[in-house]
Order: structure tokens, then C-alpha cells, then sequence
């Protein structure tokens, strides 16, 4: 039996907000995101708010590039969504939180990606997990 492709998002989903954060020795990673998914045409679209907030941050020719790595990780993670999954989202961008030594691109993009699947888990529950086989 084969399902009906789902519409992502099927409603707006506002305020998702992403942590990434590992301690792996100096430097580590952070990097902490807020964002809105909001239903669009096919595909994906991607734009920062006018108004978009950045705290933690004294370097701001930095900020771009830590917008594109959040765009670049959450179109991997759409991406990743497979043929079950019609992706047809705007997301807005509404502020980022940024360490002075541990931020960096691969952190945003990490953010992006978790921001992602924090969204499906908002609009259709968290994802069916693998029984367990007794033997």
C-alpha cells in the first residue's frame, strides 16, 4: 500500500527554533537559530527578515555567510525528505545567536538541518521509531 505524498509544511509553523551546540574540544561549535515555515509554491525559498535579530555577534561581515550555511543546511535536509514529502515552504529567517570563537559555517548549517526536522516534527509528529526485535 502506497501513502499519498504529504505537502511540507501543511500551515504555517512559527518560531522554530534550532540549537547546535557540541563540545568536542576549543574550538567547538555553536550556532542557534529562530525561523518561520510558511506554506509557498513547489520547492524551496529562503530570505532573512528585515528585522532579523543578531545577538553575540561584534564581526558583522560574518553574518552572510552564516545566513547561506543556514539556507545551504536546510536544503539538504529538505532534500533528504525523499519522494513522501512535497516540498513547497518559504522560510523566513527571524534571528541567529552567534558565539565570538565557537560559530562558525558548519554549525549554522547544522542549525539549518535541525531546524528543519524540528519543523516536521511540529507539523506531523516525530517520525515512527524501529521496533525492537526479540530474538
Amino acid at each position: 500500500m502506497e501513502l499519498e505524498p504529504r505537502t511540507f509544511p501543511p500551515h504555517p509553523i512559527r518560531g522554530v527554533r534550532a540549537v547546535y551546540a557540541r563540545q568536542a574540544g576549543c574550538p567547538s561549535d555553536f550556532a542557534e537559530i529562530t525561523a518561520d515555515f510558511e506554506p509557498w509554491e513547489d520547492g524551496f525559498a529562503f530570505e532573512v527578515a528585515g528585522n532579523a535579530v543578531v545577538k553575540g555577534c561584534s564581526w558583522a561581515e560574518e553574518v552572510p555567510g552564516f545566513h547561506a550555511a543556514v539556507a545551504a543546511g536546510m536544503g539538504e535536509e529538505l532534500a533528504d525528505q525523499g519522494t513522501g514529502t512535497i516540498v513547497a515552504v518559504a522560510v523566513v529567517l527571524r534571528g541567529i545567536r552567534v558565539h565570538a570563537v565557537d560559530s562558525n559555517d558548519r554549525s549554522f548549517r547544522m542549525a539549518g538541518r535541525l531546524a528543519v526536522r524540528g519543523a516536521l516534527i511540529r507539523a506531523y509528529g516525530p517520525p515512527p521509531r524501529p521496533k525492537h526485535r526479540r530474538t
